[in-house]
């Protein structure tokens, strides 16, 4: 098995950006020279794994945090050959990349059904970790859907044991058939070190983030005009059904495609295209990788019977603002105003969270995407303006008072 699936992983070096390249003036030879100013070298570092998916088209699928500013990307093979990469697209939001390489006698990795993994199968992590070489550790599948852990913008992960360590992100773990299930993504550890807790992005999610890239050059993603929350037992009983697996409905969107199709407040969502629902952030990844203007097939549980619903996924709403322009605390999220036909519109006042860079300082600070932000400090803020001069008239700590589904948080950011 693992003869024909170690080829497929690749190492991946980059040529980072200079900071100073940023500056025009440190661009300038003539400038460089009055001052007498060294030409910088630039060095070329391993920073991660990659596999390769694609023979014949050269395709081969990392982490975007591996590739990030990058200059330059050398992806070298198990044979040795170093073969420089050309960036095909990047979605921030699953910290999927994808590349191309020459397809010269390639190996690639067989995609299996991630969706199928159950806890306790074994699974096999191939990459490079610290930079000394491929490595291949083995584990059991810990658990699955884990989310919520403020690492990525759509968070779905695989949770192993297999070790995995820095320099392994991007690279694969593969099932017990030879199969890619996921791509490595992340580990929980002190100083970044391993400690039985690694993460890896589903094959499926990477994937359909793939076939986005390939079809538009980017991920496109839409809504549908739902606020969910995971069927808890209490939330069952409020809206009377059967608890269980699945997200209930608690708002829809006015004139929404959620509203055109049909649904309703109390409707429990089991499903999407096939694949189950286990929660609210099921929902969110399962419509933000459906392209805008396709089709999405929702099994709902209504009344004690089930029945699928079609929705046709919308364009999403406008972004207004980026937080990061006022307070670097918040840099990489972006806000919008409550808008008439938006769920929360009317019912509070102040901004949503649009999106949330992955990795940044708003997100490493617990701010999330579908936030609503009603307070800074001590001020009210009703409009996107008036949040941004109440974070910059803010004084330390700042106080964000805000709502997450139906409970009202403070995130005190220093």
């Amino acid at each position: 098995m693992l003869a024909q699936a170690t080829p497929a992983v690749v190492n991946i070096s980059v040529v980072m950006r200079d900071p100073g390249e940023n500056n025009p003036l440190l661009r300038d030879p003539f400038f460089r020279r009055f001052f007498n100013l060294p030409e910088q070298p630039r060095t070329e570092q391993s920073a991660g794994s990659g596999v390769i998916v694609d023979a014949g088209r050269g395709l081969v699928l990392t982490n975007h945090h591996v590739i990030k500013d990058a200059q330059e990307v050398v992806v070298t093979l198990k044979d040795r050959r170093a073969l420089k990469a050309q960036l095909a697209g990047a979605d921030p939001g699953t910290d999927i990349a994808l590349l191309r390489i020459p397809a010269e006698n390639l190996t690639a990795l067989k995609f299996g059904d991630s969706d199928a993994l159950q806890v306790g199968d074994f699974v096999v992590a191939i990459g490079n970790p610290f930079g000394i070489g491929q490595t291949v550790t083995s584990g059991i599948v810990s658990a699955l859907g884990r989310s919520g852990l403020g690492i990525e913008g759509y968070e779905d992960f695989i949770q192993t044991d297999a070790s995995i360590n820095p320099g392994n992100s991007g690279g694969a773990l593969v099932n017990l058939r030879g199969e890619l299930v996921g791509i490595n993504t992340a580990i929980i550890g002190p100083a970044g070190g391993n400690v039985g807790i690694g993460f890896a992005v589903p094959a499926a999610m990477a994937r359909q983030v793939m076939a986005q890239i390939l079809r538009f050059g980017e991920v496109r993603r839409g809504r549908l005009g739902v606020s969910t929350a995971d069927l808890t037992p209490e939330t069952a009983k409020q809206f009377g059904v059967r608890s269980g697996e699945g997200a209930v409905v608690v708002a829809v969107e006015p004139g929404s495609p959620a509203d055109k199709a049909g649904l309703k407040k109390g409707d429990v969502l089991v499903s999407a295209n096939g694949r189950p629902i286990r929660g609210a952030a099921d929902v969110r990844n399962r419509v933000g990788l459906t392209p805008v203007g396709e089709e999405i097939t929702l099994g709902v549980e209504r009344s004690g019977g089930r029945t699928e619903i079609r929705a046709r996924v919308g364009e999403p709403f406008a972004v207004t603002g980026a937080a990061g322009e006022a307070v670097p605390q918040l840099a990489g999220a972006r806000v919008a105003n409550i808008e008439p036909g938006m769920p929360m519109y009317g019912q509070v006042l102040g901004v949503i969270v649009a999106s949330v860079e992955a990795k940044s300082a708003a997100a490493r600070n617990g701010l999330r995407a579908g936030d609503i932000i009603y307070g800074v400090g001590r001020r009210r803020v009703r409009s996107v303006s008036a949040f941004l001069a109440a974070l910059r008239a803010a004084e330390a700590p700042l106080r964000l008072t805000l709502l997450r589904g139906e409970y009202r948080i403070t995130l005190t950011i220093r």
